[in-house]
């Protein structure tokens, strides 16, 4: 009976001592054997879940806290970031990309210096800069003043190919193509018809020329007389003309006038061009070979209304510095010609007009004229055309 009991003890016993001693046996898993549940394993928190030091180095920068001792460790310095490849930084060791080195010397781009230290070739010395020998101003690099302007070059580069002498030819003719052209034009800028309160008269005004900018040859003509009767006025002038600036020539020459009798021969001096806000401006002085000295004033203005369509005002008064009786001019202001006229100009060289004028006579003018038969005041229309050639 006791037999049986102490056998069944030591199985009991037997059952539990080997499956211990198997589990401890090396190289066994029982882990990775199917349906055997995996023991827990241990989390490594990251540095960022870690506990914070107790004194921040911001805090101990504001003086707030102390930091401990183990947290008074310098910080590493951050890794350089390498040169992406490709980006045309990245430098190998031992290569050299530069031909200057970091104090600024030049450096032989066959030979570079980790080369050189090594023994491996012998580097270049570039030559030393010689100086520039100093070149002299001309033109925009003169300084500013008024200092005598450089001569022109009198070397031509064409005369090197060519010959001078028919280099020489052809400049000239350049030359008068480009300014020395020689001009004409001839104009009336008054031929027109007059209709007075007992009688009808014509008139015409007018000039011609022939020269270039500066120097020219002007002949100018006027005159006037009644409709189927007599020529009453007829005056010509040859002037030399002188431009003495942009706007202004400066004339001189003889006036002859035919009628009325007796006839005179005048010496002229006077000045033409534009005043400012482009008003026409005459002023002549006449000395005839009697010795009477007379003066002549004249100007106008074109004001344009539209392209075609010009309104033109007009003024001129003749002078005299003594009284002359057989050709009925008194001394002083002898009369005074007032008028405007509208054009419309079909084309710049034909442009017919009608008008307004008013003519008065001064002083002993105005006794002459009356002791003449005219009219001292003569107010009147007109009508005609300017014409240009």
């Amino acid at each position: 009976m006791n037999l049986p009991r102490l056998m069944l003890g030591c199985t009991a016993v037997l059952s539990f001592a080997v499956p211990a001693h198997a589990q401890s046996m090396p190289g066994m898993d029982h882990s990775a054997m199917p349906g055997t549940p995996k023991p827990p394993q241990s989390v490594v928190k990251p540095e960022a879940e870690k506990a914070a030091p107790a004194c921040p180095p911001e805090h101990a920068k504001m003086g707030h806290c102390s930091p401990a001792a183990d947290e008074r460790r310098p910080e590493a310095p951050a890794p350089k970031s390498m040169p992406e490849h490709g980006s045309g930084d990245a430098v190998m060791p031992g290569m050299s990309m530069g031909t200057t080195s970091p104090d600024g010397a030049a450096v032989d781009p066959d030979c570079p210096p980790e080369h050189a230290k090594m023994g491996h070739c012998t580097p270049k010395v570039p030559p030393a800069p010689q100086a520039s020998a100093p070149r002299s101003a001309t033109g925009t690099d003169l300084e500013p003043g008024n200092a005598t302007a450089p001569a022109p070059p009198t070397d031509w580069y064409a005369d090197r190919v060519f010959p001078k002498e028919e280099m020489a030819r052809s400049r000239e003719e350049m030359m008068k193509e480009s300014g020395g052209t020689t001009f004409r034009s001839a104009s009336f800028d008054l031929a027109e018809y007059v209709v007075h309160k007992n009688k009808n008269s014509y008139r015409w005004e007018g000039e011609a020329w022939a020269g270039g900018d500066i120097n020219r040859f002007v002949f100018k003509y006027e005159g006037e007389g009644e409709v189927r009767g007599p020529l009453d006025d007829l005056e010509l002038s040859g002037l030399y003309s002188r431009a003495v600036s942009p706007y202004w020539n400066l004339q001189a020459g003889i006036r002859y006038d035919v009628k009325p009798d007796p006839s005179r021969t005048y010496a002229v001096v006077g000045v033409e061009g534009l005043a400012p806000y482009w008003f026409k401006a005459v002023a002549a002085a006449y000395l005839s070979n009697k010795g009477e000295l007379r003066g002549r004033i004249e100007g106008y203005y074109d004001q344009r209304i539209t392209q075609k369509w010009i309104l033109r005002p007009r003024i001129e008064a003749n002078f005299s510095a003594q009284t002359i009786p057989e050709l009925g001019v008194g001394s002083g202001l002898s009369n005074l010609e007032l008028g405007v006229r509208l054009r419309y100009e079909i084309k710049k060289e034909f442009a017919p007009y009608i008008g307004f004028e008013w003519i008065q006579q001064f002083g002993e003018s105005a006794r002459f004229t009356r002791a003449n038969g005219g009219q001292v005041s003569d107010p009147h229309f007109v009508m005609g055309v300017r014409l240009w050639f």
